[in-house]
């Protein structure tokens, strides 16, 4: 009996109804779909995207050259270069991100002691060109001038799981 009713379902193309069945059931409900350029949908709190280096409330830059992100990123996509300052301490001279061998994954921003470099909260950041992707010390300051108040509610509303 069993291949009785197996022959009856495949005659009377009983999946092919129940496909449309359930493509009606869906048809007259609200849609899901984010329009994306007009509409957006919510980030979440730990959202990784581009990077920005940080500065202290004198606007001293924080990044100590400690090399610690160059060290721990698993692309080798960061490369720092340090001198000492007149005043004993060390401070990054050179500090380049090659966006292209990013893969996001936060390992930067978890290794660095004084929070210098973080990932911002810009998820569109498409260029023309690959050279625009070589991201140097002067374009990430700028990001994080650019996204300070931001980044620090963020990373305030993030210190509890730290």
């Amino acid at each position: 009996m069993p291949s009785l009713d197996r022959i009856a379902r495949s005659f009377l193309l009983w999946e092919v109804a129940a496909g449309f069945a359930l493509t009606l059931k869906y048809m007259f409900r609200p849609k899901v779909t984010v329009n994306y350029p007009y509409e957006r949908s919510p980030q979440g709190p730990r959202f990784r995207g581009e990077h920005a280096l940080r500065r202290y409330p004198n606007g001293e830059e924080r990044c100590i050259a400690c090399k610690l992100c160059e060290a721990i990123c698993p692309a080798q996509a960061i490369t720092i270069e340090a001198e000492p300052r007149e005043d004993g301490s060390r401070r990054a001279t050179r500090y380049d991100i090659d966006m292209t061998k990013c893969i996001y994954c936060g390992f930067c921003q978890e290794a660095c002691p004084v929070d210098a470099i973080v990932e911002g909260p810009t998820l569109e950041f498409c260029t023309e060109t690959r050279e625009e992707l070589l991201y140097n010390k002067d374009k990430l300051l700028a990001n994080g001038d650019r996204w300070e108040s931001l980044i620090a509610a963020t990373l305030e509303a993030d210190a509890r799981y730290r």
